[in-house]
């Protein structure tokens, strides 16, 4: 007698079977995004430029005597956070948004908010190009730890996905979480050193800064791409570990509340 299947094992089998269907979701994403856009995925560029100009020209004087090259300094910072805080916002409404699909065919529904982590993700590598003009014009060296971008990026994306499947199971039952939600990224960026040195907090403040999952993955970034340094033992076991734990709970959740999906979209 055949063993059943965890249903861990069936996910991984459903993920492998739509996977043509998560490319025609990113790729709706996509298309819908720059939908009559006369510069189209050109702006994937010029936000993250523009984005950080502005907050340069802000910030500039506060902060630009205690960091080096602040305006890589922020685009590094601000391309990461943006990348969390819309693919989490995009999945947190993608099973309610395809609500009408659910209910005629049988997809499974975690294909929803992945897709949109996904989309969001090629959102985020069309930015890098905006990071690499900005380490030309202000004479940035590029240290051979630059070929290690991709890892905190995959980190942060394997968070994202728990916390979008979080947050689309939650938001089914609770819609108040997207009004609240909002309020709390507005908390999470001023709580991660975006546009400020993390040396400019109180020292009984730093124990609390490194429990932010959005702090590691945006200090192992900046030291790859902008020190040439490899952080020690301890920033990778956080951001392994806050993706690992994220992701975990995040699968978990959405396997226990999507039975009853069907009853309150």
């Amino acid at each position: 007698m055949a063993k059943p299947k965890s249903s861990l094992a069936l996910s991984w089998q459903h993920l492998k079977k739509y996977t043509p269907l998560i490319k025609e979701l990113v790729g709706r994403d996509l298309k819908v995004k720059y939908r009559r856009s006369f510069l189209g995925y050109i702006w994937s560029i010029l936000n993250p430029l523009l984005m950080m100009l502005l907050q340069s020209l802000i910030f500039s004087y506060m902060f630009r005597n205690n960091i080096p090259n602040f305006p890589l300094y922020l685009i590094c910072g601000n391309t990461l956070f943006t990348f969390f805080n819309e693919s989490t916002s995009m999945g947190m409404n993608s099973v309610i948004q395809n609500a009408s699909l659910i209910k005629k065919v049988y997809i499974p529904k975690f294909i929803f908010p992945l897709s949109r982590v996904v989309s969001c993700f090629v959102t985020m590598l069309f930015s890098l190009v905006a990071i690499v003009l900005v380490m030309v014009i202000t004479r940035s060296p590029f240290y051979w730890t630059v070929l290690l971008f991709w890892v905190p990026l995959l980190f942060l994306f394997l968070f994202c996905c728990g916390m979008a499947l979080l947050l689309s199971a939650l938001t089914v039952y609770f819609r108040d979480m997207q009004h609240l939600y909002s309020v709390l990224v507005m908390g999470w960026m001023y709580a991660t050193p975006l546009f400020y040195p993390v040396e400019a907090l109180p020292e009984f403040l730093m124990p609390l800064m490194k429990l932010n999952p959005l702090y590691h993955y945006i200090n192992l970034f900046r030291n790859l791409v902008m020190y040439g340094n490899i952080p020690g033992p301890n920033t990778w076991v956080a951001c392994i570990a806050s993706a690992a734990v994220m992701l975990g709970i995040g699968i978990w959740a959405f396997r226990k509340l999507q039975k009853n999906f069907i009853l309150y979209i």
